[in-house]
């Protein structure tokens, strides 16, 4: 698995994954705009190898917010899921923190998705807050997680 920042040109791959992921999916200039405008704004797409129009697997994007990396965005290809792919993009997003000098990491996710948690568990992430009627689809809730130490 090769990891790489992510280019305008992933925009509709990257759109594939996010639509099956999330019943609230990002837009089109969401991401664009991510990529070309918001300074501290890092995006990162896992493919099957390094030639050009290989498959992507997966994705993420995260914030520098001062000495903290946020995790905003994460999701997998539903065909590469339970593969590693997860594993592979989340140790380089910590990866790629922690050699921009950042302290910690943090996240939101939905409270009912239970693999996620357990992912970023398995990363050294812990509980640290709810966020109450989080998402505006169901007003599920969010765990708010952190990595004191990356």
């Amino acid at each position: 698995m090769n990891t790489r920042p992510m280019r305008v040109e992933d925009v509709d791959a990257v759109l594939v994954i996010e639509r099956l992921s999330f019943p609230l999916p990002w837009s089109r200039e969401s991401f664009i705009r991510e990529i070309r405008e918001i300074d501290n704004s890092r995006l990162l797409v896992v493919t099957e190898d390094e030639e050009a129009g290989a498959d992507l697997m997966g994705y993420a994007c995260w914030w520098e917010v001062v000495d903290e990396c946020h995790i905003t965005n994460f999701a997998v290809a539903p065909a590469h899921r339970r593969k590693g792919v997860a594993d592979v993009l989340l140790g380089r997003i910590l990866e790629d923190a922690k050699g921009r000098g950042l302290l910690r990491a943090t996240l939101e996710v939905r409270l009912g998705n239970a693999a996620a948690i357990a992912l970023y568990e398995k990363w050294g992430f812990t509980a640290a807050a709810m966020r109450r009627r989080y998402y505006p689809d169901n007003s599920e809730d969010a765990l708010v997680m952190w990595k004191e130490k990356i």
